[in-house]
């Protein structure tokens, strides 16, 4: 296992670069994001340790970041002050610009993964989603219909223009941007639903982490019930993750401090609980470069980077 220590500033979202195995990207704030600036750390990991290329400080909580998906050197983050902040890991003055829309905290964002566009979506705790050119820095959509915070706003990988949202609300709604409008929405948890993510092998399953401890997965096209649902975490699930690599393979970290390993298609579906941390772990990831690699951060002030051995693949026996 690698780590970094963020000193004085408590992790929120990690995410690996999609261009480099290597690379990867922390958003922090101070005092555990009630108050105080924000800094966004962009990470080198090497063979033994993880190396500081740059940090950014904003003057908010920074809560979310994304990789841009066109050019390797852009990353966006969502900020306390209702702003998104689009950076260039080259440039050492600040953001190259910024997005304002919002009237309260981005607690989301998600750059698109499909070819036919380059969008950044953000959710706020202004009960909105927001849709945004990130070229032309403006604004292309605005989608109402969640009637609590957003706290989770995710591109589909596989369908144009459509994303997931999940809200303090309990639902989880998918949208149509070219529609501009919510096509399905599903009363998903009877709590605060805090993150959601895409299946990488199937369009139409989906995963929900909520205050509730659950975590449950879903088939779109039949949602009256879950297809799994799991309740091992003691405390709200802060993000949830599939793997790259495994159709049915997911991960989730928690407010209880652990890291969980989940195959929705086993039972039991639990594989392991990674307990490295010694406060909330907010943020997760795979490596889309390196099989198994794992990525969190917590508000222990630290970054870890590792392979869970439940996610390592068994050795050939004897011929």
């Amino acid at each position: 296992m690698k780590s970094f220590r963020c000193c004085g500033r408590h992790g929120y979202a990690v995410e690996v670069s999609p261009f480099i195995p290597t690379r990867l990207a922390c958003a922090s704030s101070q005092h555990y994001g009630i108050a105080g600036c924000g800094t966004l750390f962009v990470l080198e990991q090497r063979e033994d340790d993880v190396l500081l290329l740059n940090s950014f400080d904003w003057n908010d909580g920074l809560f979310d970041v994304t990789w841009s998906e066109s050019n390797e050197h852009v990353l966006v983050t969502g900020g306390g002050d209702g702003s998104l902040q689009i950076w260039d890991t080259a440039n050492h003055r600040g953001p190259l610009q910024v997005l304002k829309g919002h009237t309260q905290e981005v607690y989301a964002v998600d750059w698109s993964q499909t070819r036919a566009e380059n969008l950044v979506v953000s959710g706020s705790w202004d009960h909105t989603a927001r849709v945004w050119d990130p070229e032309r820095c403006q604004s292309v959509a605005t989608l109402l219909g969640h009637e609590g915070v957003l706290y989770s706003t995710i591109w589909s990988p596989h369908i144009p223009a459509c994303f997931a949202s999940t809200s303090g609300d309990g639902t989880l709604r998918v949208w149509d941007v070219k529609a501009g409008s919510c096509q399905l929405a599903i009363p998903a948890h009877k709590a605060e639903i805090l993150s959601c993510d895409w299946c990488k092998y199937d369009q139409s399953v989906v995963v929900t982490g909520s205050v509730d401890c659950s975590l449950c997965v879903w088939d779109l096209r039949s949602p009256q019930q879950p297809v799994a649902r799991t309740l091992d975490h003691s405390y709200a699930i802060r993000r949830v993750k599939f793997s790259p690599f495994y159709k049915t393979l997911l991960a989730s970290c928690s407010y209880d401090f652990t890291v969980r390993f989940w195959d929705y298609s086993r039972s039991p579906a639990l594989l392991e609980t990674v307990e490295h941390h010694s406060e909330f772990v907010y943020g997760l990831d795979f490596n889309l470069h390196v099989p198994n690699q794992v990525v969190d951060c917590s508000w222990d002030e630290t970054v870890k980077i590792y392979t869970p051995p439940c996610l390592v693949a068994p050795q050939p026996g004897p011929s």
